[in-house]
């Protein structure tokens, strides 16, 4: 049977968090850590059904827990732009941003309502364009922002694809999945080193899960996928018996990331257990594929050119 493993998190009374993807597994399990420390949720949600009914489960938790949900597309630029508009307009800052939520191998080549790559528009795009949207409450509360990346992304097997960021010509899911996941994290430092040179006030860490059984290759018939990959199957198997990481372990690196009494910043958590699939969350060193800046400048720059925003100089 699988350890348990946990940290402790600070008091986040008064503080604003806004989680994407917490209606279910990882991002469920940090938006309820969170509530527990004392934060205000803010759940970003594509299902507001699905939302509430992830929301009275916190309650149930933590009876004191102040959540709001609101309706969020990450594959649509214009339900992130009404999203984060609605956001700014109430004058709350924001203490901590999880761009956690995401989608894995879809079973043929799809794309978001604007035409990217669905993996790459959602999993990466869309996070670039909350983040814009959000900057004036981020900067506002001095934000800590955690970037979601995988063990996908540790090999390089896949870069980003430059001449083809949406897989127009040559479509590998494997490889579109590992590329968003990348600019995921080649985001995320860039996002730091600008915020240090214009005086931002935003923090910016990575963090990746490991591996535990989530819905990511669960049946998802919105997507296409009518029941479960074998590999969600053995992966669940693995967690029962201690191999892999469990969906509360899951959440600890990216909680780690965002509240933390470390303030050191553009800092990467994960897993520390064997082969990083599992174990106690700790600080790791940057796998090969994130550790160019070059790269990250250069994703910024297509990255804004793509979602037709610009960040402040």
């Amino acid at each position: 049977m699988p350890r348990t493993i946990d940290i402790t998190l600070p008091d986040l009374t008064g503080k604003l968090a806004v989680v994407t993807g917490a209606s279910d597994g990882i991002g469920f399990n940090i938006a309820r850590r969170l509530s527990a420390a004392g934060a205000e949720l803010l759940m970003p949600v594509r299902n507001p059904t699905k939302g509430e009914r992830a929301a009275d489960r916190i309650r149930g938790d933590v009876p004191s827990a102040k959540i709001t949900i609101r309706p969020l597309d990450l594959a649509s630029l214009a339900s992130v732009a009404g999203f984060a508009e609605q956001v700014v307009a109430d004058g709350r800052p924001i203490d901590i941003l999880v761009n956690n939520a995401g989608l894995m191998n879809p079973p043929s080549r799809q794309t978001t309502q604007d035409g990217f790559e669905l993996q790459f528009g959602t999993n990466h795009l869309g996070h670039v364009a909350l983040t814009h949207g959000l900057l004036p409450a981020l900067r506002e509360g001095r934000a800590r922002v955690t970037s979601q990346s995988s063990v996908s992304a540790r090999s390089g097997r896949g870069t980003i694809n430059w001449d083809d960021p949406n897989w127009e010509r040559s479509y590998d899911v494997d490889k579109a999945y590992t590329q968003s996941k990348i600019a995921t994290g080649l985001f995320g430092r860039e996002l730091d080193a600008r915020s240090r040179a214009g005086g931002w006030g935003i923090t910016s860490n990575l963090s990746h899960p490991g591996i535990s059984p989530t819905n990511l290759l669960a049946a998802q018939p919105g997507l296409g996928r009518r029941q479960d990959t074998l590999g969600v199957r053995a992966i669940r198997l693995m967690s029962r018996v201690g191999l892999v990481g469990t969906p509360d372990s899951a959440a600890l690196p990216a909680l780690l990331a965002a509240t933390g009494p470390d303030t050191r910043r553009g800092r990467f958590f994960g897993p520390k257990g064997a082969g990083g699939v599992g174990g106690a969350p700790g600080e790791q060193k940057l796998w090969p594929p994130l550790q160019s800046m070059d790269d990250a400048r250069r994703l910024w720059d297509l990255s804004e050119k793509l979602v037709g925003m610009r960040f402040p100089a």
